[in-house]
């Protein structure tokens, strides 16, 4: 079972408070701030991740919610998957978001590129 979710999946769940999930951005604090969705918060352990160190993340486990789920969103979506995965194994209903903020970007300007990743995710 994939826990993913599409960056339109995503911003319908956004537009609907009951069903609003908790977004937590894992980029570094200075790509967080070059641009973000809308009401995430960041967390970033992204290099620690990518090292194979998931003590930071898992030291911050108890400041997130646990009566939402959580979206994992990083650059490409990659990192995130290890994110997501530990806070799964933590308990949490938490999902990446297929492509990162790339594919959230392409999303909010209906570009071609995203249109064909569109595409190839219904493909596959």
């Amino acid at each position: 079972m994939a826990h993913d979710i599409q960056p339109a999946a995503l911003d319908d769940r956004l537009e609907t408070p009951p069903d609003r999930p908790y977004v937590l951005d894992i980029r570094p604090a200075a790509d967080y701030r070059d641009g973000a969705i809308d009401g995430s918060h960041n967390l970033p352990v992204y290099a620690d991740l990518q090292r194979g160190d998931d003590e930071p993340l898992r030291t911050e486990l108890g400041s997130l919610p646990s009566d939402r789920d959580v979206v994992v969103i990083c650059k490409q979506g990659i990192v995130a998957k290890r994110a997501t995965s530990i806070l799964r194994a933590a308990g949490y209903d938490a999902y990446t978001l297929r492509g990162g903020m790339s594919a959230w970007r392409g999303y909010e300007r209906n570009s071609l590129l995203y249109r064909l990743r569109r595409l190839y995710w219904r493909l596959r």
